[in-house]
């Protein structure tokens, strides 16, 4: 730094003086002239160097900012690599979920007095012990009162069913019918009108009476013959019923009562004479007192029980009918709306018994499960208060509420296994339940689950959150890459892409990139000429639409190498893209895209990861997965020309892969890579690339 003369005030010109001896040593304060010059200059000094260091200060700032901001830095870092490894790979769903305890309950005291309280909170109680005691004389008179209520809705319910089944008259036996009455359609038939009489003639019983002298000669079931007069004949018969009756004879015989029955041959009728002659035990014949006449083995007279119009009549004087058959039809007279007004009446009655009971059992409640007093608010000899009650609740067994997303929820079954991490303590749980309806928010859905944990010790509590973990799917020793060594990225920018997307997505189960074709100079000839350029028509053939143009149906026709046309997308769009392979989700984990298309980050209480199996190497849309492998030479399933948006880095050669699943670190490559490949996974520094 250069130093500045200090300026000094100019004064008037004086003669110099001549020699003289030296002036005595002025006496004149500091504070004089000479003073005030000295302190001026020290001052000015002090600014001017005060200046110079704030500029060198600022010039600093400048240009450390420059480095770190405005310049650019040509070095990336040194490129990190790994090796494709063979070994297991999970994809694992997590999140947590509310507890709770499987079987709970709440018992509300009705009003009145606690009269007895049996339990306090923390007992362990069995279910059915009482848990208090009220006054309940109120309660219980309700109860009877609304089921006398219920009793006659019901009765009057019953009548009016059985007088719309009594429209239907029919016959209650086989028979003949007699005393007809004449009866037409139209006509209203009264209640207790008589219809007909219906009389059972296939067979006749006959009443005769028999001297006590033979009461031990007689008994039920013993055959007999019957002699009958009018037809001078006689009709085999049995002894139906004995009588110990005592009828007197004008003679003064005493004599008891034998019923005998005969089948009707057809010619037999009510009112013919008959007797019927016993052989007694020493084989003599017993006669009874005097014959007796035949009469019908039943008889019946059907008459109205309700009154209606008559709708059809099946009624012949003589005429034989079978049991059930339909002898009249009444019509009914304003019967629905009288059913439903009392089907309603009985309704409302047994609901006002239900509550009636239900109140009952407030007042001298038992525990209806067996489990622990989580909360007893109830006071021995005071009036209950609204809101006060006794919850009970199982612990021994709790359910977590859980919500998995739809990428995950087919993997989860009724039955499978659980782990459960409460409070840092593990637990198994099983799944109890999927629900089949989802609610969507955030472009995701997702679907609610309950799992079961014994929780013998009571350690997990009611109304906390619980941690949990299933393994969605898994693969068993294949090939794996870390998550960063994915790229997922647009192949439309690389010469013969065409051809490949329009004979269709490669098959997911191919062995390897060498039977994709068009990738390598020379492969099949499909994708390139021999000298690697793409082998699509030039300016003499087929031109190719612009980016996102729209092709007619079915396509342009371009000719292959081999000559042959293949059809390409009715539309696409071009340009160049990289994306990460998988998004972080809640709770950790990555979705990993199938078939070259990204999935919106996963959402809601859920908080889970997600894994999928993988696509095509490239899609429909011309989109897909690739790595980059470091060779000497080229793979055999490197793209040769890849796109410069990939940002390739020096020494490694752009591959496609497969993938399959994926957890937060690693990739499963299904096909594309070999065990044993070097790949990039970044740089060792995050300055000038998008990849590291």
């Amino acid at each position: 730094m250069t130093q500045q003369n200090t300026p000094v005030i100019e004064q008037p010109a004086a003669p110099v003086p001549s020699a003289s001896p030296a002036a005595p040593p002025s006496t004149q304060p500091s504070g004089g002239p000479s003073g005030k010059k000295k302190k001026k200059k020290r001052s000015v000094v002090k600014t001017v160097i005060a200046l110079v260091v704030t500029a060198a200060i600022i010039f600093g700032i400048g240009f450390g900012m420059y480095n770190l901001v405005f310049k650019e830095d040509d070095t990336l870092g040194e490129a990190m690599t790994d090796f494709v490894m063979r070994s297991s790979i999970q994809s694992m769903v997590e999140g947590y979920g509310l507890t709770k305890a499987k079987d709970a309950a709440t018992i509300t005291p009705g009003t009145g007095t606690i009269l007895e309280l049996y339990v306090q909170e923390g007992d362990l109680i069995e279910a059915g012990v009482p848990l208090y005691r009220m006054d309940d004389s109120a309660a219980r008179e309700a109860v009877t009162n609304a089921q006398k209520d219920v009793d006659n809705a019901s009765k009057q319910l019953q009548s009016i069913y059985d007088a719309a089944k009594d429209l239907t008259i029919t016959a209650p036996h086989a028979g003949k019918l007699l005393e007809v009455g004449e009866f037409k359609q139209g006509d209203t038939v009264g209640s207790g009108t008589e219809i007909a009489t219906l009389v059972n003639d296939t067979k006749l019983r006959l009443s005769l009476y028999y001297n006590y002298t033979y009461e031990n000669d007689i008994y039920v079931g013993q055959p007999v013959n019957v002699s009958i007069p009018a037809i001078m004949g006689e009709q085999s018969g049995k002894v139906e019923a004995i009588n110990k009756v005592r009828f007197i004879s004008p003679e003064g015989g005493v004599y008891f009562e034998v019923v005998v029955v005969i089948n009707n041959p057809g010619t037999l009728t009510e009112g013919m004479d008959a007797s019927a002659a016993i052989t007694a035990g020493d084989g003599s014949a017993v006669y009874p007192y005097e014959n007796g006449q035949l009469k019908y083995y039943e008889t019946t007279r059907i008459t109205a029980k309700t009154q209606g119009p008559v709708e059809q009549v099946n009624l012949l004087r003589y005429g034989d009918v079978k049991a059930g058959a339909l002898l009249m039809q009444l019509g009914a007279e304003d019967n629905e709306a009288e059913i439903a007004s009392a089907e309603s009446a009985l309704k409302a009655a047994q609901e006002k018994l239900e509550t009636a009971v239900k109140e009952l059992e407030k007042y001298n409640a038992v525990a209806p499960i067996a489990g622990t007093v989580l909360s007893c608010n109830l006071t021995e000899g005071e009036e209950v208060q609204s809101g006060q009650g006794i919850t009970i609740a199982d612990t021994s067994t709790m359910t977590i509420d859980i919500n998995v997303d739809e990428l995950n929820i087919s993997n989860v079954k009724v039955g499978m296994m659980v782990n459960i991490d409460y409070q840092g303590q593990p637990f198994m749980g099983i799944v109890e339940s999927v629900s089949l309806t989802g609610t969507a928010e955030n472009g995701m859905s997702t679907f609610p689950a309950v799992v079961s944990v014994d929780n013998p010790d009571g350690i997990i509590m009611s109304n906390s959150y619980a941690n949990y973990s299933f393994v969605a799917s898994q693969s068993e020793n294949c090939l794996t890459i870390p998550v960063n060594a994915v790229k997922y990225v647009s192949f439309l920018n690389v010469p013969g892409i065409e051809d490949l997307i329009a004979a269709g997505p490669v098959d997911d189960g191919m062995g390897n990139m060498d039977d994709m074709g068009g990738f390598t100079d020379g492969m099949d000839g499909s994708m390139t000429d021999g000298d690697g350029e793409p082998a699509l028509p030039d300016g003499d053939g087929v031109a190719l639409p612009e980016d996102g143009a729209v092709l007619p149906e079915g396509g342009i026709d371009v000719p292959e190498a081999g000559g042959e046309a293949v059809p390409i997308p009715q539309n696409y769009s071009g340009g160049a893209f990289a994306e990460p392979l998988g998004m972080m989700v809640s709770g950790g984990g990555v979705v990993v895209v199938p078939g070259g298309s990204m999935s919106a980050p996963m959402t809601g209480s859920s908080g889970g990861s997600a894994g999928s199996s993988g696509g095509s190497a490239i899609s429909e849309d011309g989109t897909g997965y690739i790595v980059f492998v470091r060779a000497p030479e080229a793979p055999a399933n490197a793209i040769l020309e890849p796109d410069p948006a990939w940002e390739c880095p020096e020494g490694f050669w752009a591959v496609p892969v497969v993938t399959g699943l994926s957890n937060t670190t690693q990739v499963e490559i299904v096909s594309g890579l070999n065990e044993g490949d070097e790949v990039f996974i970044g740089y060792a520094t995050n300055s000038g690339s998008s990849w590291g």
